[in-house]
């Protein structure tokens, strides 16, 4: 357990780091392999936690709720027989379990809770995450890298083990990226890349290389961080390369968001309640529903559309599901500096 500004941050699971009186938006830090939920995210000398000692400043008329997420992510974990089990759930969490918008799936009442996350998240902002693709050979040379800087190199080079492993789980990764490619449009997405090497095993290298960590794509935004693989997460100041540029993307993102989530909380209400009905058709048979239904004014299709366009700005709040209906985006990264000085 790792402790900021007196805030005690537990290495699994959710922690609220910083909260404004009514919070309206919720944004949630994810570290990524061999990480941590504190240690990621800030730097020694000076002790500089971003997300709590500095995000909040630039936040300020957004009244934000801020949050870090733990999870097991040691490296050294993806050497034993299931493995592939681990990534798989982090992936649930984190990218897969969103395609929960399939109406399959929507009917389905323990969904629903994850349905509300996917509904409500705004933009993602991706920190030196890959995207490789399907190129399987890629993901095992990446994941190789991402090891050299977070394991000593004495471990790496006599754990052969290790690189097995990352070679059975190219394919596990793969899938993840492409789940996550087919909802990708549905949110305001930022890739940051590094802009300097890492020293790795006597040669200076990129971890991630831009075309992985930002690929090009329609309507994404992309900028490079002038740090390495194991620094562009960290901000000592409002001075730090990049810090200037995340913090303006989440803070346009955090305005925007408002309105649009709105929105779309009022449209999911009306098509909850079109589902309703049509179950009700399904069961009592059209005659008596209609007969029902004539009295309390049937939901249509087209209703829902006509509604929303002309309603949705000025209709009142929906009924939350499950989760915060808050506006949510997160902030992800996907390496850890080495064991001897972790981030």
């Amino acid at each position: 357990m790792s402790t900021s500004a007196g805030k005690q941050i537990v290495q699994y699971g959710l922690t609220e780091v910083y909260a404004a009186t009514d919070p309206l938006v919720d944004i949630v830090f994810v570290h990524g392999l061999n990480g941590h939920p504190h240690d990621t995210w800030s730097t020694k000398k000076p002790d500089v936690f971003w997300p709590a000692d500095l995000l909040p400043a630039a936040l300020e008329d957004q009244r934000p709720r801020i949050l870090t997420y733990g999870y097991d992510a040691n490296v050294t974990a993806f050497t034993d027989g299931v493995s592939k089990d681990k990534i798989h759930n982090h992936a649930e969490h984190l990218a897969s379990r969103l395609v929960a918008n399939r109406s399959s799936i929507r009917r389905h009442q323990h969904t629903e809770r994850l349905r509300s996350i996917y509904v409500s998240t705004y933009g993602i902002l991706f920190l030196g995450t890959p995207h490789n693709g399907s190129d399987l050979a890629k993901w095992g040379s990446l994941l190789e890298k991402i090891c050299a800087v977070a394991l000593p190199k004495k471990f790496f080079d006599t754990s052969p083990q290790l690189v097995q492993a990352l070679q059975t789980n190219n394919e596990t990764l793969q899938n993840i990226n492409r789940l996550f490619i087919e909802i990708i449009s549905r949110f305001h997405i930022y890739f940051f890349h590094e802009s300097k090497p890492t020293d790795l095993k006597g040669t200076r290298s990129f971890v991630v290389e831009e075309d992985s960590a930002a690929p090009v794509i329609e309507g994404v935004e992309r900028m490079g961080i002038e740090k390495d693989h194991s620094h562009m997460c960290k901000f000592e100041d409002e001075s730090s390369p990049g810090y200037d540029v995340v913090a303006e993307a989440v803070q346009r993102y955090a305005t925007a968001s408002q309105s649009l989530i709105h929105s779309r909380w009022e449209e999911e209400r009306r098509v909850a309640e079109f589902e309703r009905q049509a179950a009700a058709r399904e069961l009592l048979g059209d005659s008596i529903f209609q007969t029902s239904a004539g009295a309390l004014g049937a939901v249509t299709p087209s209703g829902i559309a006509q509604t929303i366009q002309s309603n949705s700005m000025s209709a009142p709040p929906p009924k939350q599901i499950s989760a915060s209906t808050s506006p949510q985006y997160e902030v992800e990264e996907v390496e850890d500096d080495l064991v001897t000085a972790p981030r």
